[in-house]
């Protein structure tokens, strides 16, 4: 959806940005998206963790700010390494995972476009990465300091509580994840994440392109990728799915819901 200059300044207005001395590396970046895409810059201003700050507070911390560019495949943070940035992304995905004792890798999650994350390792005791951070595709991100957001934090318990609610919010969507990962099996799991991209009450053929590889999103969904080829060897033997790459076009969009009952 296409906003209007007049909406998109509205809402940077309310937000406190004009008033704002940023930095040249976020005023660029915001730029940059409003240019590309007027949605993803409004998100940036709405990000849970930024929208328990005050006017002050905000601009405190987006004058820690620094862009970092990585190669598809770079690494940003090991699992184990102390923390000192939370990250945004202002454009591509990173995959967060953890390395298991066998040594195989557990895709954790698939962080978008739009998205931060490491946010919430400021608040652990002992301040470092419980996962590694790569980039699936070339990325660009915004860090943030931690130290600087801390200090804020313990400056105002008004903030404080502010952030626990938001927080708590973004906890409860995460709990709901855990029990469709845990309380369902790999079928229903992947037919699931297939639906997200389906328009609400769509019966017709649509597509859909996977943003990344299918190993990771196997991984992500906590399935093997045995099992996985399966599934999708039978959704495409009973003419649900058409599968061309990472192209996926939906034939039978009713078989693919009838499969959460099973």
């Amino acid at each position: 959806m296409t906003l209007s200059m007049g909406i998109f300044n509205e809402k940077l207005d309310s937000f406190g940005l004009y008033c704002l001395d940023l930095n040249q590396v976020i005023m660029t970046a915001i730029r940059n998206m409003l240019q590309n895409n007027g949605q993803i810059a409004i998100e940036f201003t709405t990000i849970p963790i930024f929208s328990a700050l005050n006017k002050a507070q905000f601009h405190t911390v987006l004058s820690t700010a620094t862009k970092i560019d990585l190669v598809a495949g770079g690494v940003l943070f090991r699992q184990g390494q102390h923390a000192n940035h939370f990250y945004f992304v202002h454009d591509g995905q990173m995959r967060l995972s953890r390395l298991a004792e066998d040594g195989s890798e557990k895709v954790m999650d698939i962080v978008h476009t739009g998205q931060m994350f490491a946010e919430a390792v400021m608040f652990m005791p002992n301040r470092c990465y419980p996962v590694n951070a790569a980039a699936i595709q070339p990325s660009h991100l915004v860090a943030f300091d931690m130290e600087t957001f801390r200090n804020i934090l313990k400056e105002s318990v008004d903030t404080c509580f502010r952030l626990m609610s938001t927080m708590s919010q973004r906890l409860h969507v995460q709990l709901n994840e855990i029990d469709s990962l845990s309380l369902h099996n790999a079928t229903y799991r992947l037919a699931h994440y297939l639906l997200k991209s389906v328009p609400e009450n769509s019966a017709g053929q649509t597509e859909f392109t996977l943003g990344y590889p299918k190993n990771i999103l196997a991984s992500r969904l906590s399935i093997q990728p045995e099992t996985f080829s399966r599934i999708m060897a039978r959704l495409k033997r009973e003419n649900i799915v058409v599968v061309q790459g990472n192209q996926i076009v939906f034939h039978d969009i009713p078989a693919l819901r009838k499969l959460l009952s099973e």
